[in-house]
């Protein structure tokens, strides 16, 4: 299968310089080209093809190949960066009968020759790593190998049922409460709680009076009701005084009975006095 052609960088703007002869054996110098005078202005594309690597320089209309550098190694001969600035390189290019020369070529940006060293870089360092691959996959070769085949006669046995679960050995797990607490708590009584009354005693609530009562009822009746206790002695005080008109009986005070009447404590009291007694 033959490889294919792929592009790692692509830049639309190239200036070509011709270049005097190396001056020393330390470098070339932007500084002694014709930088305002560029030979030839084009494209420059970074083409790979299996393991190698070549910069094409072509017209930015037609696309013809105007020169071509084969790159063997980076950093190398092929392409050597100048000495006072980081736009400016030296190519070596090649024609189809295997002839050489010298070139200088220029970018308008600092940008762009960063992409030319990393587009360069990163095609050796892919190369370097299958190497690498290669050669510990020849070791591993060379190796001894481990037979895991069956002998002659042996089996094996594989159980791919499932496990059976005793459902007396299984326990159900505890479910947590609504709020999300550890320990559940029990739910009240049907019914609900009915709380003892305070200590002392309290109000109680007014019973519901019938309309034949509540239309006989007077406005003084609650004054009587809260008033129990004078009542009570008013009876006592009354008893005392019928005892003068009557037999030498004394009387004895009965116990008054509470009644929803409002008025059962005057007929209570008139019942045991004298007939003198005028009844309320």
């Amino acid at each position: 299968m033959a490889d294919y052609e792929s592009v790692l960088c692509v830049k639309n703007t190239i200036h070509v310089y011709k270049i005097p002869p190396r001056p020393s054996n330390r470098g070339y110098r932007a500084a002694d080209w014709k930088l305002d005078e560029p030979d030839w202005t084009g494209r420059l594309r970074i083409v790979s093809k299996g393991k190698d690597l070549f910069i094409k320089l072509e017209d930015k209309t037609s696309g013809d190949l105007f020169a071509q550098c084969p790159v063997e190694t980076y950093p190398g001969i092929a392409v050597e960066p100048v000495m006072d600035s980081s736009r400016y390189f030296v190519l070596r290019i090649k024609d189809e009968g295997g002839r050489s020369a010298f070139i200088g070529i220029g970018f308008e940006d600092r940008g762009d020759s960063f992409d030319l060293n990393v587009s360069l870089q990163d095609h050796f360092k892919w190369l370097k790593t299958e190497e690498e691959a290669k050669t510990a996959s020849t070791q591993f070769d060379k190796g001894p190998k481990l037979d895991l085949g069956f002998k002659e006669g042996q089996t094996i046995k594989i159980n791919i049922g499932t496990k059976k679960s005793d459902s007396s050995n299984t326990k159900a797990r505890p479910r947590g409460n609504a709020g999300g607490g550890g320990i559940g708590i029990l739910p009240p009584p049907p019914g609900g709680v009915k709380l003892p009354p305070p200590p002392g005693g309290g109000i109680q609530p007014p019973q519901p009076a019938s309309a034949a009562q509540a239309r006989m009822q007077p406005q003084a009746a609650p004054v009587a009701q809260n008033n129990s206790s004078s009542a009570s002695s008013n009876i006592d005080l009354l008893l005392d005084l019928g005892t003068t008109n009557s037999d030498s009986t004394p009387l004895q005070p009965q116990a008054v009975q509470s009644s929803n009447d409002p008025w059962g404590d005057f007929t209570s009291a008139g019942s045991n006095t004298d007939n003198n007694w005028v009844q309320f």
